[in-house]
């Protein structure tokens, strides 16, 4: 794209990332991408900007066997070694939604998954304002708040896939185990992400790590507990935004696939924590 923007007729100015075209006219009202602020005898300017993602896909989508692939590799995978912060949090879940998965568990766990990439944006936010008048660091930063914002995104799909799940199955919730506990663990979550990443932000994209390491143990563990999951349609609920699977245990598979891309993003940011 390019920004071309005509003061008057025959004068021409180039750079940008848009065309702006200014002239005198009538009030009019915007017509699909042309952005238009228009006053009687003012100037108008006309802004066209392209069709583009404003944040990045997400996780890539895999085919059946490739999603078998992924599955079988998880589970030839070891566990991470858990920090005690990770351990306080995984402990109480099991005593309080057991050990095994389930879909109301599954739900609980993607409530939390969203906490850090919220922490995150949060910070990023602020240092965006810290280094304004450093433009390309202030760039470099707000990039990280997209991936965030996407993978933030991303978790709320597998919240609302598993909520559908649990609703079809017609399994049970409770306002103090699937209401008040999460939002207490979350804000505990929460609150330690943001701290870690003003003192130390590997520790904070560390514990992230842990936790997306479980949960994609979580996801392929369950589908290969329940082998008559792949006999069971997926519903396509959310098929439009997150795409269509043959089966219910395919589209835990990849839930549990996007954890583990979760889980290696934050490791590899790790070896850079900081934007410089």
């Amino acid at each position: 794209m390019r920004l071309e923007t005509y003061m008057t007729p025959g004068e021409y100015a180039a750079g940008g990332t848009a065309k702006d075209h200014w002239r005198r006219t009538p009030r009019t009202t915007p017509v699909d991408d042309d952005r238009s602020i228009r006053t009687e005898g003012e100037i108008e300017m006309t802004v066209t900007v392209d069709h583009r993602p404003e944040a990045p896909s997400g996780p890539p989508k895999l085919d059946r066997d490739r999603l078998r692939q992924a599955q079988q590799d998880t589970m030839d995978t070891p566990r991470m070694n858990y920090s005690l912060l990770a351990r306080m949090m995984f402990k109480p879940v099991d005593i309080m939604y057991g050990k095994k998965g389930s879909y109301t568990k599954f739900a609980m766990l993607e409530i939390i998954a969203r906490v850090p990439y919220q922490a995150w944006e949060r910070m990023g936010y602020w240092a965006v304002h810290r280094h304004a008048g450093r433009s390309a660091l202030a760039r470099r930063v707000f990039e990280r708040i997209v991936e965030a914002r996407a993978d933030q995104d991303n978790e709320q799909w597998h919240l609302l896939i598993v909520q559908d799940l649990v609703q079809r199955t017609g399994q049970k919730q409770t306002w103090l185990l699937h209401k008040a506990a999460p939002w207490l663990i979350a804000f505990f979550y929460y609150h330690v992400s943001w701290v870690l990443f003003l003192v130390r932000p590997d520790w904070s994209y560390r514990l992230n790590a842990e936790f997306e390491d479980h949960a994609e143990h979580e996801y392929m563990t369950f589908v290969a507990e329940n082998p008559d999951l792949d006999f069971v349609p997926d519903p396509g609920t959310y098929a439009d935004e997150y795409g269509r699977y043959r089966s219910v245990a395919d589209l835990l598979r990849q839930i549990g696939h996007d954890e583990r891309t979760h889980k290696l993003d934050s490791l590899e940011t790790m070896k850079e924590p900081r934007v410089r």
